[in-house]
């Protein structure tokens, strides 16, 4: 029994050795709380920045076929996938209405047609008529009521072959509606290409566009595919004319295409708008520079559009930059140290934070103000506030963002390399 108290007496005392070694590790020498850190060094090396956005893969030149006019199909001589030429009939209507239409109009001019001569003949018997009360009057055996008379017959007959010719004009404005109605029961191919959308049979009902859109089919040249994507307003400054791009689709996993900024939109599609899930984006059209052969219209791709590249600048890891206001970097160090913030200044910007990294200085984090530039996905680029070389803290996400401050100091874990 006096054994078994020995030995816990011994391992309590190890115990209490162990934590009192552990508090005087976790400490200065002076005796401040030590915060450990990763560390890299400031290095130069490439950046590319990048915008990211989703869409759809569609030609670069698609037609939309429908009906001008609204009648039941009776041949359809195509099916999806085909290929056919410019001036190829793809459609054509029931033609009866339209062919009795034209028949119509057609009797219709003959008639007017005839009224109009006959106004002509009644025009010439009333001028030759007033040339005789004419002449009479002249010789005084005709009376001035008569010449009144036939002068006034003169001028009704000219109304009235004026206006049979205006119905004449009427007439065959109408013919001509009717035979370019007629002329709309066949449609032809507008340009060579692929049928890519096929959404009507025969015997279903062309409404025609004046009505509401129906688009029977679509034909495509699938020769030159295009990246449709939706980039977020606050991206979209960035992206510009001539902009390179790789382009991912689902279809083809692990397979990257490449694209070209063909066209921006200059004005922007609202989804969701007024609600919370509102969102703002622009259409950027990308060419896709590849091969497209295997590509369909409608399949869904990712974009990452190269906006910015810097072949070797001055940067570090994303995380290892954060924000403080002014009073926050003001709270840690020593008045008077050499190093601490009592010698250092900070700009803050218009929201009041001054973007920082933490260098490591005599075992202390030392908050220095950075301006940026651009960013890829892992690293941001520094254009002013430390050097090449200068030891930087990278880790952990916690230290940074919330317990380092200046004069902090740092037990240094291990220093990571840049990418």
């Amino acid at each position: 029994m006096a054994l078994t108290r020995k030995k816990s007496i011994i391992w309590l005392s190890v115990i209490v050795v162990s934590v009192v070694a552990v508090i005087f590790i976790a400490k200065g020498r002076n005796g401040e709380q030590m915060t450990s850190v990763q560390v890299i060094d400031a290095a130069r090396a490439g950046i590319v920045e990048t915008v990211t956005a989703t869409g759809k893969i569609e030609p670069r030149t698609k037609v939309k076929i429908s009906a001008d006019v609204a009648a039941k199909i009776m041949y359809l001589g195509i099916k999806e996938g085909d290929w056919v030429e410019k001036g190829d009939l793809l459609v054509r209507l029931d033609q009866e209405r339209y062919v009795a239409a034209l028949e119509q109009t057609e009797a219709n001019l003959r008639s007017v047609k005839a009224n109009a001569n006959l106004a002509k003949e009644n025009l010439s018997k009333a001028e030759i008529d007033f040339k005789r009360i004419e002449s009479l009057v002249s010789q005084k055996l005709e009376s001035q009521a008569a010449y009144d008379q036939a002068w006034s017959s003169v001028q009704i007959e000219k109304a009235r072959y004026q206006s049979a010719l205006e119905q004449v004009d009427q007439a065959k404005a109408s013919v001509k509606q009717t035979k370019d109605n007629l002329s709309k029961t066949a449609i032809y191919a507008p340009m060579s290409g692929t049928i890519s959308t096929l959404n009507k049979e025969v015997g279903e009902i062309a409404l025609g566009s004046q009505f509401q859109e129906d688009v029977i089919m679509i034909v495509s040249n699938l020769s030159i595919m295009e990246s449709l994507v939706d980039v977020d307003e606050n991206d979209i400054v960035n992206v510009s004319l001539g902009d390179s791009a790789k382009i991912e689709i689902d279809a083809f996993p692990g397979r990257i295409f490449h694209g070209i900024v063909r066209e921006v939109a200059s004005s922007a599609s609202i989804n969701a708008a007024g609600t919370t899930e509102q969102k703002t984006e622009f259409e950027v059209k990308l060419t896709i520079i590849d091969s497209v052969d295997e590509l369909r219209p409608g399949m869904t791709a990712s974009s990452d559009i190269i906006v910015e590249t810097r072949d070797s600048t001055l940067c570090v890891p994303i995380q290892c930059v954060t924000v403080r206001t002014p009073e926050q970097l003001a709270e840690k160090g020593k008045k008077g140290e050499a190093g601490s913030d009592s010698t250092l200044k900070y700009t803050a910007d218009r929201d009041g934070f001054v973007p920082v990294v933490f260098v490591i200085e005599d075992g202390r984090a030392r908050a220095v103000q950075v301006e940026t530039g651009i960013q890829s996905e892992t690293h941001i680029e520094i254009l002013s506030g430390i050097s090449e070389g200068d030891k930087v803290v990278s880790g952990s996400y916690r230290a940074i963002s919330q317990t380092l401050g200046n004069g902090t100091v740092v037990k240094v874990e291990e220093s990571e390399s840049k990418k």
